[in-house]
């Protein structure tokens, strides 16, 4: 896609007129003011200000609409991943002018990474009809051609794939020889250990790889482990003791490391709880992902995971971390990753108090721990109900329940947050799932707080980190905000699928 919201991938393409040319300003003094507004709002695209550059367009779509209005906003939204509303605005435009082709490439984007790619299949042959000369529109249909045949393919074996556990498929698998020149880590009598971690944190800053013996060892211990859990964990942390809870990472491991140098490694007596989205966008996932599973492996009762709607095969497909697994390992590996996630518990539960899920709260009334408790996880998350909206919610500040701006979910507001934590004798929610330029936010009247632990999120949007620390006889939360930490020259999403980077 363009680098800013004026420029044009394909050289047929122009952007709509807003003023015919016959018409001056002085004729037509609103859209000349609404062309303004929609040139500062470029300017602030430009910059990565993309709350900015939204407000502008919406200052300008209010005061004159025009098609290359919506457009522009639905690729701002695109940008701040609220794919519900880059979906909207795409509509918008199309229906103001049903042959702008910027706007059928803007909506495929909110498609795409919606994972709906037949959908998106439809918009893309759109365009790559009306500009057969574009390399760069023809290379795009080609690629989402691929995928839908890639994904059919896919599900056609899927029922033989689930069939199989990580369990199963480590026994099938030959383990290859440890190498006599391999000098990194090594499990001890097939069992972590804090030496272990140690060393592996340090062979991981050197951008070294963890023997695959090992790597598929501790895969299949994370599974027998994590189905031994409940989809609701409760956590007991004792009265003085220190608890913290980290938001997403997204596969930027030395911002990982930053947060043990700020704030201890785990331990029995420093523990954690990682809430979800791991993996993709980033380019160290790997190093995440065995990092994050190998302390849980260490500390199975003081380190706890929660899964994000990141931890699933539709997003690790487009965002990075299948096409990370398979470069560093193997296919199979990727294949390991899927179903191990699948038994990720969805919340947590701090002293019967303190709530915890990625992403946030219902699409209805008087819903219970016990209905969270009574969830069946081992799945790929579904597009609606509680597990989805465990995954993709996010709150807003109006009263009431509004659709998604992210296409999946809903927004919840402080009423239904209330009402919520009042049904269930809670004190309040803490979620994840959104970039914030502080690291953290504290919305709903104190009772719903959002951490976001990956600063400088892709390298571009200029947040800070953060994490919370509470304690078991004080659940205040405190938090801790950091800056981006130096990483080697790998960009963001070097390994997503080529529709997405």
């Amino acid at each position: 896609m363009s680098s800013t919201p004026e420029e044009t991938n394909h050289k047929s393409e122009k952007p709509a007129a807003v003023v015919a040319p016959e018409t001056t300003a002085e004729e037509n003094p609103l859209q000349a003011k609404a062309d303004e507004l929609g040139a500062r709002g470029n300017e602030y695209f430009k910059e990565q200000n993309y709350e900015q550059a939204i407000a502008l367009y919406t200052e300008a779509i209010e005061t004159c609409p025009n098609e290359r209005f919506y457009a522009n906003r639905s690729f701002a939204h695109f940008r701040t991943e609220s794919y519900g509303y880059a979906l909207c605005d795409a509509d918008q435009a199309i229906a103001m002018k049903s042959s702008y082709t910027k706007a059928y490439y803007r909506r495929a984007a909110a498609l795409m990474a919606l994972g709906r790619f037949k959908k998106a299949l439809a918009d893309l042959e759109f365009v790559a009809k009306r500009c057969p000369s574009a390399k760069d529109a023809q290379d795009k249909y080609t690629e989402c051609k691929k995928m839908v045949n890639k994904i059919a393919f896919e599900k056609a074996i899927s029922v033989q794939h689930q069939e199989k556990s990580v369990e199963k498929m480590c026994r099938d698998l030959e383990f290859a020889t440890i190498e006599d020149d391999y000098t990194g880590p090594k499990l001890e009598n097939g069992k972590v250990t804090l030496e272990f971690m140690e060393s592996l944190l340090e062979w991981y800053k050197k951008q070294n790889k963890l023997h695959k013996n090992f790597a598929y060892r501790i895969l299949c211990d994370m599974e027998s482990l994590l189905k031994t859990q409940p989809s609701l964990v409760e956590i007991n942390v004792p009265d003085e003791q220190k608890f913290t809870v980290c938001g997403d990472i997204h596969g930027q491991f030395y911002d990982l490391l930053h947060i043990f140098e700020i704030n201890g490694l785990p331990s029995p007596t420093n523990p954690y709880l990682f809430n979800g989205d791991f993996v993709d966008r980033g380019s160290f996932s790997v190093e995440c992902i065995f990092t994050l599973f190998g302390f849980k492996l260490l500390y199975p009762n003081h380190f706890f995971l929660a899964r994000g709607n990141h931890e699933s095969f539709n997003m690790n497909q487009l965002y990075g971390f299948t096409g990370e697994v398979v470069s560093k390992y193997s296919q199979n590996m990727a294949d390991m990753f899927t179903l191990v996630y699948n038994w990720l518990p969805l919340c947590h539960l701090i002293n019967k108090k303190v709530l915890v899920m990625h992403g946030g709260l219902f699409s209805k009334d008087n819903v219970s721990l016990d209905d969270l408790r009574a969830i069946d996880r081992n799945c790929q998350p579904p597009e609606e109900g509680l597990m989805c909206e465990l995954l993709w919610s996010d709150p807003h500040p109006l009263q009431g329940r509004v659709p998604s701006k992210r296409g999946v979910g809903i927004q919840f507001g402080p009423d239904v947050t209330e009402a919520f934590l009042k049904y269930n004798n809670l004190d309040y929610i803490i979620r994840s799932h959104e970039v914030k330029a502080e690291g953290y936010e504290v919305d709903h009247n104190g009772k719903c707080i959002t951490v976001f632990s990956a600063p400088n999120y892709c390298d571009q949007m200029k947040n800070l980190g953060a994490f919370i620390t509470l304690k078991g006889n004080d659940l205040t939360p405190k938090f801790t905000t950091y800056a981006d930490s130096p990483h080697p020259s790998i960009r963001p999403m070097a390994y997503a699928y080529s529709l997405m980077s």
